[in-house]
């Protein structure tokens, strides 16, 4: 029997409509999205697997600068990098201090969450030697068991800025190595890729810290041979007062007409002081700087100092007993202070100030410490002074005579060690001759320094030739003729490749 067309349509569209299925939304538990997700950003190759402080240090850019010359190695780069620390480990770095030994002539100029330490001074810095950089405002690496994982608390990066000498344009300029300059730490292996370089640091278990006392909140003290204590001991809304200690620890230093410099790094000024004072006593700074534009009504005619780098000296022997700027236990002693193995009373300095902060730092519970430390003497040996590292609350003996205790709000210390000083080449020399000889001995081959141009044309370390007097009253390049001719006399050869003075 045969079917209509309409008919046999009218079932094909049922048999179609019975084939329909209804899609629900997949449910809770379901996870199979693997491959449309993106893949989570891994770690740097090596971090997962260190028990300990993990270092990095990454190459970005670098740009040719001008001038544009022709000899590769005297060619100027700008360069961008980075540093990344991370505590992967289960103890907490306290007071980190990260060393990069550079190689290529590098010249820092700028690096964001850290400051040069160990004398490098501020930016620009050559830092072809190496660079020893602390943290700031962050100097702690917390674990991520006590942070639950917090990158902020437990890592720090610093952006580098600069400038370098030499290599190609497809070179990469990588420092020859990173590490921890902690002590106690190890950094045992380093491993170079193309565009950084990774390490991982852990505790040397052979240290043993100089300092065995209890371990506190903060960072165990250190001693060397000048010792500075910055303490906070009263904090308000908006200011605080601190007392700043220092202390000749040396055995065989002393200090003549002290000046102790630092720097502000959060537009802080200082109001008052006693027991020193400060070169230049101005704040016209404050006027026209950030101070004036935050502290409306404030009346600057009675600050002492709005300088970013205040030079602190210490008030003569007349004014210890002054109410109003001195009279404070160790204070003005007109800047000396002796070996504490001959006289322990006159081996430490204190003076007070009160500082005055800008927001965001306005609440009484921020507070720090100025940075870059240094302390000049008139007679003695030049110091370098380490980065404010925060360490227990000192104590004081209570005013009322009770035998109780006060302690501070916040100190931090600042260690400074005598270093040796870089010969310097001679600018100037005296030519000797005796009265049985014809010539007369000259200065020494480049003794007051060879330019670019004619170092290819002599060898700064050969011995100079004699010449004759009357060419001890000529410029050095007007010599050439004379001491060829006086060569040539005296028989001398060798006046053509011979370093001429």
């Amino acid at each position: 029997m045969k079917m209509p067309w309409m008919k046999l349509m009218c079932l094909a569209f049922l048999f179609l409509s019975l084939r329909n299925q209804i899609c629900y939304g997949a449910p809770d538990d379901y996870d199979d999205y693997d491959e449309e997700e993106e893949p989570k950003e891994k770690n740097p190759p090596g971090q997962d697997k260190c028990n300990g402080i993990f270092l990095m240090y990454t190459f970005t850019e670098r740009n040719k600068e001008l001038p544009h010359v022709k000899n590769v190695t005297a060619q100027a780069w700008s360069f961008k990098s980075k540093a990344t620390l991370v505590n992967t480990g289960l103890e907490e770095l306290k007071g980190w201090k990260m060393f990069i030994r550079f190689q290529h002539r590098e010249v820092l100029v700028s690096a964001t969450n850290a400051i040069l330490v160990d004398g490098a001074g501020d930016f620009p810095a050559k830092v072809e030697k190496g660079a020893t950089l602390s943290g700031y405002p962050n100097t702690n690496l917390k674990t991520s068991v006590d942070t639950a994982g917090d990158l902020t608390k437990m890592s720090t990066e610093i952006e580098f800025t600069g400038t370098m000498f030499g290599l190609n344009e497809k070179a990469i300029p990588l420092p020859k190595s990173i590490r921890l300059a902690n002590d106690g730490w190890k950094c045992p292996m380093l491993t170079t890729y193309r565009t950084f370089l990774t390490t991982c640091c852990h505790k040397d278990p052979k240290y043993k810290s100089l300092n065995q006392s209890a371990k506190g909140k903060y960072t165990p003290r250190q001693y060397g041979d000048v010792n500075l204590m910055y303490d906070v001991l009263k904090s308000y809304e908006g200011s605080y007062e601190a007392q700043v200690t220092i202390d000749n620890d040396g055995t065989l230093s002393r200090l003549d007409n002290w000046n102790l410099t630092w720097e502000w790094m959060r537009g802080e000024f200082i109001h008052s002081m006693r027991g020193a004072y400060t070169r230049r006593i101005e704040y016209s700074d404050c006027i026209f700087g950030l101070p004036g534009q935050y502290l409306k009504g404030f009346d600057f005619s009675q600050v002492m100092n709005c300088k970013k780098r205040p030079v602190i000296s210490d008030l003569p022997l007349e004014k210890a007993n002054d109410t109003e700027i001195g009279h404070i236990p160790n204070c003005c002693k007109n800047g000396s202070l002796v070996s504490p193995v001959m006289d322990e009373n006159n081996a430490r300095a204190v003076f007070q100030l009160r500082v005055y902060k800008l927001p965001p730092d306005t609440p009484k519970t921020v507070l720090y410490p100025p940075q870059r430390w240094n302390i000049t003497s008139l007679v003695s040996a030049h110091y370098h002074c380490s980065a404010p590292v925060r360490v227990d609350p000192s104590a004081f003996p209570e005013a009322t005579g009770t035998g109780a205790k006060t302690y501070a709000v916040a100190s931090w210390q600042v260690v400074c060690n005598m270093t040796k000083p870089k010969k310097k080449r001679a600018k100037c020399c005296v030519s000797f001759t005796a009265y049985y000889s014809n010539g007369a001995v000259p200065c020494s081959t480049c003794a007051c320094g060879c330019d670019d141009s004619q170092t290819d044309k002599c060898n700064p370390s050969s011995r100079a030739m004699l010449l004759p007097p009357d060419a001890l009253l000529l410029p050095a390049e007007n010599r050439t003729a004379k001491i060829k001719a006086y060569a040539k006399l005296k028989k001398k050869t060798g006046a053509q490749s011979h370093a001429l003075p």
